[in-house]
């Protein structure tokens, strides 16, 4: 058996995922030993156990312990079925989307998994309808009936070529209905699926302990018996436990500072790998349209004049992340330059003369809010570089917030916050999820911004095309209504990167269309 404390190589090796992902592991393992749970190491923890109530990386964990109908077997970049045996549009108007079961699915506690149950689990997350959560995907969904016990119907108001993409995303769990009311959420602590491993224990903020569910019934093929997930406040405590052996992998929040620390060929004599790859995940900024500054077009246009995302990505993250001037990241059809199409470099004397055209001659006061325990551990350093940059003006009065996720997202969802950061990594891999989301009186900021040519028009034509790279024209114009309204200001997008013990195997393959870590794919390695 591998002994996971020797070390055998004294060299960090730097890999792309788009080439392992094809097959060129190191070792390919036999199956599963026990030697213990891999532990992952990560700075971001869920906010919640229900997924009613998240739209948020509480769906790394889901993915894990529940079953959605649709999800993505390995290397798929379309949903496919999974607690579903078959899922379809049955109508000419693309309008009535029917999913037959598997049979004989339980939920890890022995209830049976039935069509009724699909059927609650859905229907709390629109009846619970919490403020910034999914109830916000469901957008096209009427209505959802079970004829039979292995039959689901959902029944569209309108034609809806992403609703397959809502129904594999986390938020989409099935749960146990005596376990989760149709009106309320739960709040014990615990969580009860039907997904490859079970919630073995739980302590928020500090670790979750997954072990294999033997009543699962899906695609997944599991290679470990046991996952350890830790959560860390920051980077430096991640990479210190990963090389103390006492973690395996880390997943999100390596910092830029160590990502460099592993790059680097004298990086010690710790066995480790670094996995790198393109990353569709972005960090903006929300404007909150109530608040007496904020609220104005011309501050935040002023605002949009004056960051300088190549300063921001380059000193601050050290290029381990790319300037966005989109909120549709590169890579996905529909991915624009409108920002710097529209305000071009950094320019104080115009963001004065927006200013001043608007009448407004007196320093802006600004409080901007980040959340001090998620998207890495550059965001303190990233805020105060975008403070710096604003105060250096002399248009601005910047002031800095920050609270710990769990109290930071009460504090948007309430509106609390005049300007406040976000990152976001998709639901899945279409332009509609980084417009969707954040638009219209319902979405995933908590904060309502109606665009009805946006929620109006461009999406609902959008999404009569099964075909995604017709609907190209659509995003652009939706991208720049954003640009005008500057409502949203997008910041940076970033790249993937995964360290990893060179013990463990998997990792190039665990990773699903929306960066999501599939557990159940990594494995120790049984001999070189």
């Amino acid at each position: 058996m591998f002994n996971r404390k020797r070390r055998l190589r004294r060299v960090v090796a730097i890999v792309s995922l788009s080439s392992l992902a094809t097959g060129c592991g190191l070792l390919s393992p036999d199956g599963p030993e026990d030697d213990g749970p891999i532990v992952v190491g990560t700075t971001s923890a869920p906010s919640t156990l229900d997924p009613a109530a998240s739209w948020d990386g509480s769906w790394e964990l889901f993915r894990n312990v529940y079953q959605t109908l649709l999800s993505y077997p390995d290397g798929a970049t379309a949903p496919e079925p999974d607690a579903a045996e078959q899922c379809a549009l049955t109508d000419s108007a693309n309008q009535v989307y029917r999913c037959e079961l598997r049979e004989g699915l339980t939920f890890s506690n022995g209830h049976s998994l039935d069509a009724l149950a699909v059927k609650h689990s859905i229907d709390r997350i629109k009846e619970i309808d919490v403020n910034g959560g999914p109830a916000g995907l469901l957008g096209s969904l009427e209505r959802v009936q079970a004829p039979s016990a292995r039959e689901v119907v959902f029944h569209l108001d309108k034609p809806d070529a992403t609703f397959p993409f809502v129904l594999a995303t986390p938020a989409m769990s099935i749960v146990d209905p005596s376990g989760y009311p149709a009106d309320a959420l739960r709040e014990d602590g615990e969580a009860v699926g039907s997904g490859p491993y079970t919630l073995r224990s739980y302590e928020d903020g500090v670790r979750a302990e997954l072990v294999r569910n033997d009543r699962y019934r899906g695609f997944a093929e599991r290679r470990n018996d046991a996952v350890t997930v830790r959560y860390f406040k920051d980077s430096a405590g991640m990479v210190e436990a990963l090389r103390d052996d006492d973690i395996q992998v880390t997943y999100r929040g390596l910092a830029a500072d160590d990502v460099i620390g592993l790059q680097a060929k004298d990086a010690g004599d710790e066995a480790l790998r670094l996995v790198e790859g393109s990353g569709t995940e972005i960090s903006y900024l929300v404007f909150n349209p109530e608040d007496p500054w904020a609220g104005r077009r011309e501050v935040r246009r002023a605002v949009a004049q004056i960051v300088d995302r190549a300063t921001l990505a380059h000193e601050v993250y050290q290029d381990t992340v790319d300037p966005l001037y989109s909120m549709v990241p590169k890579g996905l059809t529909g991915h624009t330059t409108g920002f710097f199409d529209d305000y071009g470099d950094p320019s104080v004397p115009k963001a004065r003369k927006l200013l001043t055209e608007a009448g407004i001659t007196e320093r802006v006061p600004l409080t901007l809010w980040y959340t001090s325990d998620r998207y890495g551990s550059e965001t303190a350093t990233g805020f105060k570089e975008i403070k710096r940059q604003l105060d250096a003006s002399g248009l601005f009065e910047i002031t800095l917030e920050s609270r710990p996720w769990k109290t930071y997202v009460t504090g948007y969802q309430k509106g609390e916050y005049p300007v406040f950061g976000r990152g976001w990594s998709p639901d899945f891999p279409d332009a509609e999820n980084f417009i969707a989301p954040f638009v219209g009186e319902q979405n995933a900021l908590g904060t309502p911004y109606p665009a009805p040519e946006i929620t109006g028009e461009l999406l609902p034509r959008s999404r009569r095309e099964s075909d995604r790279a017709d609907v190209e024209r659509e995003f652009e114009r939706a991208q720049q209504i954003i640009v005008d309204d500057a409502r949203l200001l997008p910041l940076w997008q970033g790249k993937q990167y995964v360290a990893v013990s060179t013990e463990i195997s998997g990792v190039e393959q665990a990773m699903d269309p929306s960066t999501i870590m599939m557990m159940w794919q990594l494995s120790r390695k049984t001999g070189w």
